[in-house]
This record gives structure tokens, sequence and C-alpha cells, in this order.
């Protein structure tokens, strides 16, 4: 709570301590030493060598740690996509217009985007979140509007968004994940331009050089990169004083980032399973993190991303990926690839017979 404390006594001119409190849950810590040890000897246990399966046990004993269960299944998990546009787009920072946002929203519910081809591999249910693109799609399956306005602004000229808007995001995703049915989630995201707000928060909340995590996003060349440097650069400047989360997630974030915010605070809350994608979902759990520490126990990160603002985000946030497959594609891409590792994390824990039980067979033979 200290961090939400701070940030209200300094700023209670643009966020109201009232609506922090009601907006920002308390994340108790999950982990118990007790749960964990009992995780590990039910694993050491087993019919192998001690330590043989590598991480999969420490992924095996973590999900157990979130579920709070010696033999945890996973159940009814979900990609939430949350879907938005950036107003810093008009400084050059995306190869790519805003438009290609809504076009890309229509292929992954049409089920022809990478996400959705490997979610349906893997009998993932995907689910698009309107957040506030500048196009929007009419209403379908598989797709909820959950808008706050045609993009944000541009954060060179003015904050991105509103203390208004960025509490009722975080409700939005909150709500999101409490009408979800399961206990574990993939976060996803799309969002033309979206790797700027997620190295503005980066550079912000971390203390780093925004020379340091900027990358080239959908494929800027070395000029493109040097513009969209130039522009997030005056970003920071003109919200120079947006130092806290909140007010750093409204002044330099994103509508969809700030949705992700919610969904992973009440997932926390719930205590369900997070499977964290790439560079920019892990911005809304640097955001989150930083309001409530303990929403990082429940956090598993899917793979460090070839954009280079990834690793110095996971390193901030003491993540250690799954995978390191050089992947930057975003969407929940990463996070569906290796949903099959936490499926076989929970079958080894729960499935492998004990040591005991095999040589009792072999006592019990003539």
């Amino acid at each position: 709570m200290s961090d939400i404390r701070s940030f209200s006594s300094l700023h209670s001119d643009l966020f109201p301590p009232a609506d922090v409190a009601a907006t920002i849950p308390v994340i108790e810590p999950v982990f118990d030493p007790a749960r964990a040890a009992a995780l590990q000897a039910k694993l050491d246990a087993q019919a192998r060598p001690p330590g043989s399966l590598g991480r999969l046990e420490a992924l095996s004993v973590q999900i157990g740690q979130i579920l709070q269960t010696e033999s945890p299944q996973l159940q009814d998990a979900a990609v939430l996509l949350c879907a938005g546009d950036h107003g810093l787009v008009a400084q050059g920072v995306s190869a790519w217009p805003s438009t290609v946002t809504t076009l890309m929203m229509q292929t992954i519910l049409d089920g022809e985007a990478t996400v959705s081809v490997l979610a349906r591999q893997h009998g993932l249910k995907v689910l698009v979140v309107d957040c506030g693109v500048v196009q929007p799609l009419p209403e379908r399956p598989g797709l909820l509007l959950r808008r706050l306005g045609a993009g944000t602004a541009d954060a060179t000229r003015q904050p991105a968004m509103t203390p208004a808007q960025c509490l009722q995001a975080i409700r939005n995703g909150r709500a999101l994940v409490q009408a979800l049915p399961g206990n574990a989630i993939l976060l996803g995201e799309m969002g033309i331009g979206n790797t700027s707000p997620a190295s503005l928060l980066l550079a912000r909340l971390a203390d780093l050089p925004i020379d340091q995590v900027v990358g080239p996003g959908a494929g800027l060349d070395a000029e493109g990169r040097q513009r969209k440097t130039r522009a997030l650069a005056a970003a920071l400047v003109r919200n120079a004083a947006a130092t806290e989360p909140l007010a750093a997630l409204a002044a330099l974030g994103g509508f969809e980032i700030a949705t992700l915010v919610g969904a992973v605070l009440q997932a926390a809350l719930e205590n369900r399973v997070i499977v964290v994608d790439g560079f920019i979902t892990s911005s809304a759990v640097l955001v989150a993190a930083r309001l409530q520490p303990a929403v990082l126990e429940r956090c598993v990160f899917s793979h460090v991303s070839a954009e280079p603002g990834h690793r110095l985000m996971l390193d901030a946030l003491g993540g250690d990926p799954l995978l390191q497959f050089g992947m930057r594609l975003g969407e929940g891409s990463a996070a569906t690839l290796v949903w099959p590792l936490l499926e076989s994390a929970c079958r080894t824990l729960n499935d492998i017979a004990p040591l005991a039980t095999v040589l009792a067979r072999g006592e019990a033979q003539p």
C-alpha cells in the first residue's frame, strides 16, 4: 500500500485518494514456504532423478503456489487481447498508420492472425477488447467494446489520457477478468505505435535513458528509430511531473495498456495464473507491480522479445522468461506458444508415479 499512499498524497488533485483506493485492490502475497516445500517434495519423490526436469519443476511449484494446491489444474484459460491506438503515431514513431490496428483486429477475429492460429492449436479462446481504436469495428462475437476514446492524445503535446480515463480503463480491465471463467489468463495486445508508450513507461518507472529502451517496433529503419527517440524524449519532458505509477500511466501510456493493468490486478487478486506476452504487456505488469508488488508472484513471463527494451523491462521486473526465440510480434503470440509448457508443468506434477510406488511394484513381483 505504500505506493498508493504516497501517490495519493502527492497527486490528490489529479487522482482523488478515494478513487484510487476504490480502483486499485490490495494484493497480498500468495507464496507460502510450507506449500513450496510440499510441492518440491512431491516432485523429488517421483520416479526420476531429482531436479531432472529443470525449470519445468520451478514452473510446477509456481503454478501450485498461485493456485494454492499441491495438485494444480489449469481451467478455462483465455487470451485477453486489448487493443488501442495512440496519438504519438502523428510524430512518426511507427512504420504503419493507426488504421492497421483495426485491420489486425479484424484478422484476429476472423481467426487468421498469428495469435488466432496458435490459440486454436492449443484450445484457447481469444477475447478482443476495443479499448479505444481510431476506427472501431461493429460488435460481433469475440469482440467487446470498452472504448475510452478514438485513441489517446499525443503525449508530446499533452497527457495521453485524463485521470478519469486512466482509472476507468483500470476498472474496465478488472471487470473483464471478473467476468471470465477459469484460473488463468494470457495477456495480449494490439495497437500500432504501442511500443512507444511501453518505452516511455519503462524509461520513467525504471529511471532509464530513453535512447536505451527505444527499438524499431514494427519495422522502423535507423532514421525512423532516431525520430521515434526524439519524439519520446519530448513526451518525457512534456510530462516530467508524472513520476508516480498512475500519473505515468495516464500521461505516457495507452488505453489498452491501462486496461491490461486492471486485468493484471484483478487476476492477481483472484489468484489466477497470469501469462505475460512481450514488451507491451510487460509494461502493464510493470505499472501494476509498482502499485502492488505481489502481482509478480502470479506472473509467468513467456519470452524475452527482440525489442531491445524488453530485456530491460524484465530486469526491472525480476522476470525470468521461459523462451528466447527472437520473437517481437506481440498479440499474445508468445504467451500462447508457451501455454503447453504450463500444462505440462501441471501434468508432470500430478501424474508421474512416485519412486516408492515403482519400487514396491518390483518387490511385489515373484
